[in-house]
C-alpha cells in the first residue's frame, strides 16, 4: 500500500516536472507586455503630434 502511494507520488511529480503549459503562458505574457509597451510609446508620440497640430489650427483660427 505504501509502495503504491510512493509510486503514484513519483509519477505525479514527474508529470508536474514535464508539464510546460505554465512556461508557455509566461512566454505569451511577456510578448503581450512587450507589445503593450510599444503601443503605449507610439500613442504618446502620436498624442504629442496631434496636440501640435490642433494648437496650430487654433492659432490660425484666432
Amino acid at each position: 500500500m505504501i509502495t503504491k502511494l510512493f509510486v503514484k507520488a513519483q509519477v505525479a511529480l514527474a508529470n508536474y516536472k514535464n508539464d510546460e503549459q505554465g512556461v508557455t503562458a509566461i512566454e505569451y505574457g511577456l510578448i503581450a507586455a512587450g507589445i503593450s509597451i510599444i503601443i503605449a510609446t507610439q500613442v504618446e508620440s502620436i498624442g504629442t503630434a496631434l496636440t501640435g497640430i490642433f494648437t496650430d489650427i487654433a492659432d490660425a483660427l484666432s
